[in-house]
């Protein structure tokens, strides 16, 4: 067993030695889900313990008693885009929970006008047309608890589905896992992302393709890559909570999100790059919930070439009463330029406080 291990080791370092990979692919996933976990700046891999789990770490979704289901939604770019969610889980038996969820990123009614200009070379409006470029990820996930106490394991396959008009399209697969451990009021998760790879094969149709060259005079338009692989990822999260008197509970996560490659993060090296976030809750009997965090630490290139370190501070607020959780936060999807925050809403509904 040991030398199988071993040769399934270096055979699956070889793998990835010998791909093309991309260091931005399916980043529609890296957005995140539910107001609640953004408001924290996505510090929740190790705390995470609802529906909304089979996104962040499944090992959570040991913690759900009952039905639990999970709705979100987010408008970017001043509603230029729009990021939906949908989560549903349940308990299959005391030890192991089953989860589904979708995820749409999608910019709709986006202006065609490869075919402007008719072949006399006058222009003609109506031959514009729209078309949208969508993004779906459907997950399943299951978690259950290990023989170990408070040790919880939990993985999710993902199929990816990315749609840009008649020009293209994507068919993709892939696994996550995570694990959570606490003992002594600490916390600790850790959650690999694409820890297979994620594979997406795109079909590509080469008559719309030669629509958009011609369109575009005097430039050499090559085919792109057909293929293209994620990097697996890694989130490392401690946590703890904190009694503030009788009726005050503060969470507190730090986590470090960690890429397999060079990028702009506070600690970047062509091995691994690491941006650190943390968040904090802060509620009040399990009623009413003020959040804040701070994360996406990035250097920025100014115009002289000097570097500036930016940062992305996250804030929300959320209410719970019988078993309906609604929460709000204000957050960005990028820290840098002249990006709008954006307001997310999410709702999550627990069947179990329903029950007689």
């Amino acid at each position: 067993m040991k030398h199988f291990t071993f040769l399934l080791f270096c055979f699956f370092s070889l793998f990835l030695n010998a791909q093309a990979f991309r260091n931005y692919s399916n980043e529609f996933l890296s957005i995140g889900v539910d107001a609640a976990s953004l408001g924290m700046s996505k510090s929740v891999v190790a705390t995470t313990n609802d529906v909304n789990a089979i996104y962040w770490n499944p090992a959570g979704l040991v913690g759900i008693e009952d039905y639990q289901g999970s709705l979100m939604h987010a408008s970017y770019f001043a509603g230029i885009a729009n990021y939906n969610h949908a989560a549903f889980a349940m308990p299959v038996d005391k030890n192991s929970v089953l989860g589904v969820s979708i995820v749409r990123f999608g910019v709709d009614d986006i202006l065609n006008t490869t075919e402007l200009i008719n072949s006399e070379g006058n222009i003609d409006f109506n031959r514009i047309s729209l078309f949208s470029s969508v993004d779906y990820a459907f997950n399943v996930a299951y978690a259950r608890k290990l023989i170990f106490k408070d040790l919880k394991f939990g993985v999710n396959a993902k199929i990816v589905r990315r749609i840009i008009g008649d020009f293209a399209a994507s068919w993709g697969f892939g696994f996550d896992a995570g694990i959570q451990f606490e003992r002594n009021n600490w916390q600790f998760g850790i959650m690999a992302r694409d820890i297979t790879t994620t594979f997406n094969s795109w079909a590509i149709d080469e008559e719309e393709f030669n629509k958009i060259k011609d369109a575009i005079p005097d430039q050499n338009q090559e085919l792109p890559e057909k293929t293209e692989i994620t990097k697996p990822k890694i989130q490392m999260g401690i946590a703890k909570n904190w009694e503030i008197g009788r009726f005050f509970n503060l969470l507190t996560e730090v986590d470090l999100n960690m890429r397999f490659s060079r990028t702009n993060d506070i600690f970047s090296s062509d091995a691994v790059s690491i941006d650190p976030a943390a968040g904090f809750q802060l509620d009040y009997d399990g009623i009413v919930y003020l959040r804040a965090g701070l994360g996406n630490f990035q250097y920025i290139t100014e115009y002289d070439n000097t570097l500036s370190l930016s940062v992305q501070p996250n804030f929300g607020v959320g209410f719970k009463y019988n078993g309906i959780q609604i929460d709000y936060a204000l957050t960005n999807i990028g820290s840098v330029g002249n990006a709008l925050f954006s307001n997310i809403f999410s709702i999550t509904i627990d069947y179990s406080f329903f029950r007689p």
